[in-house]
């Protein structure tokens, strides 16, 4: 008998204290969320590919997640986001807004300072982006010791260098395609 085993499968992942689950079921299929959140108290979030407070209606009435993770520049820049955000509120869930490197620092800017007017802030994603990109487009926020600040630079504090620009040529580029085994395309 393995005696590290959780009395409870179905609440196995609590004794990790994770701080959230993410996009755990595929987003075509939201009714599913009810049955995770049935059996684990760990944190659910989801929304990556969510856009609209349309995309999250359901989520957020059946309060089946407890961070959205909609991207700023995907959800229509700052209003789309904050009329997401604020219809969670009212439901006390929090945002998790979704903020890695393919997200400008333009657009991260944007999140920052979202966050800063929100009374549902949970936490900001946050890549550090290449010299490259930050040659280009010069943010003044910080990161420092685990926190995010904007800054109190004009407009969302965030220079661009056309000149910087003209040194990296535009290069095309898409997301992976993930395959099974057998070939057939798979959400990744």
């Amino acid at each position: 008998m393995d005696t590290h085993a959780h009395p409870d499968p179905e609440r196995s992942l609590e004794p990790y204290d994770l701080f959230w689950l993410e996009d755990v079921t595929p987003a075509e299929n939201q009714q599913a969320l009810r049955r995770v959140r049935q059996h684990t108290t760990t944190p659910l979030a989801i929304g990556e590919i969510f856009n609209t407070v349309w995309d999250y209606q359901y989520l957020i009435a059946e309060q089946l997640i407890d961070y959205v993770r909609a991207s700023i520049t995907h959800a229509g820049g700052v209003t789309g986001l904050r009329r997401i955000i604020d219809y969670a509120a009212m439901y006390q869930i929090k945002s998790g807004v979704h903020g890695p490197t393919d997200v400008s620092p333009v657009g991260l800017a944007a999140a920052v300072h979202l966050g800063t007017a929100i009374p549902n802030f949970g936490i900001q994603e946050y890549m550090r982006h290449s010299a490259e990109t930050t040659a280009v487009f010069q943010p003044a926020y910080t990161f420092a010791d685990g926190a995010l600040m904007p800054s109190e630079a004009p407009g969302l504090g965030v220079d661009y260098d056309d000149e910087a620009a003209k040194a990296f040529p535009y290069e095309a580029a898409y997301l992976p395609v993930n395959r099974l085994t057998d070939g057939s395309m798979h959400d990744w």
